[in-house]
């Protein structure tokens, strides 16, 4: 972990899940950790949970589902002066069932967080690594960004722009001294399933228990990637022997195995 000593890393969706584990991860080599989330409850919580001597943890209550907070943040990072070494990208929003059924506010939100947020954050602070000739981003993606998913589908559209996003990132930015990581989940035991599923669901979000990885591992593998500049992981060697795989598998036989579950006409 040596490559994250003295590091100021910014990190995104850190109330929970990933983003925390990240947080909790890089607390014992960072200079800094500017925390951002939505729950001040948690960021508190987690802030008192890290503190240490030598470490400044900053939080940050952002609602990135909303442009004029996701403005206001990155003014405010501008106006501090500090210089961001580790930009993570960890914030993110699911939602599972039919395209036609979802709520127009959900698939909004989706697209302000997954790709617009990520996308603006990003924007801000490559420049000043680039200048520093050096830095890193991690992107958190998923495994769905690798193909498309039925009742996944705006999320899983919305990953695979994350994942075209931080490739071509990564090719401008070869020789700056400044890298592109993408990591890509499978399923993981955290609140974002829970969330995913609507309200009114019948059914459950399928993630079969083989697939699951412990956030531990899903962000010790992310670190890991980025300490080496690998360009993507997928955390869990079943999770990543399997979808290398299907990502191989032509679009004609993805849409034939899609159409196994065709809808009846009502």
């Amino acid at each position: 972990m040596n490559f994250f000593q003295g590091c100021t890393a910014l990190i995104t969706g850190a109330s929970s899940g990933i983003g925390a584990e990240l947080a909790r991860q890089l607390a014992p080599h960072a200079h800094a950790l500017i925390l951002v989330a939505r729950r001040l409850d948690r960021l508190e919580a987690l802030r008192a949970e890290l503190a240490r001597p030598g470490l400044a943890i900053h939080i940050h209550l952002t609602d990135l589902t909303d442009e004029t907070q996701t403005a206001s943040l990155l003014q405010t990072l501008a106006a501090s002066g500090e210089k961001i070494t580790l930009l993570i990208n960890c914030a993110g929003l699911g939602d599972h069932g039919l395209f036609e059924k979802s709520a127009e506010s959900r698939v909004r939100e989706m697209l302000e967080v997954n790709v617009k947020a990520l996308t603006q954050i990003t924007q801000a602070i490559i420049p000043s690594m680039v200048r520093n000739a050096h830095g890193a981003v991690l992107n958190v993606s998923s495994i769905a960004a690798l193909l498309p998913i039925p009742k996944l589908a705006v999320y899983a559209a919305t990953k695979a722009y994350v994942n075209s996003f931080s490739e071509a990132l990564r090719g401008e930015l070869r020789g700056t001294g400044v890298s592109v990581t993408t990591l890509c989940p499978g399923p993981v035991d955290t609140e974002f399933f829970g969330n995913a599923v609507r309200l009114d669901a019948s059914e459950s979000m399928p993630s079969p228990r083989i697939f699951k990885v412990h956030v531990q591992t899903v962000a010790k593998a992310g670190l890991k990637a980025v300490r080496r500049d690998h360009a993507r992981a997928i955390p869990g060697w079943f999770v990543c022997t399997v979808m290398n795989i299907t990502s191989l598998i032509p679009i004609f036989f993805l849409r034939l195995g899609f159409g196994l579950g065709r809808r009846k006409h009502p």
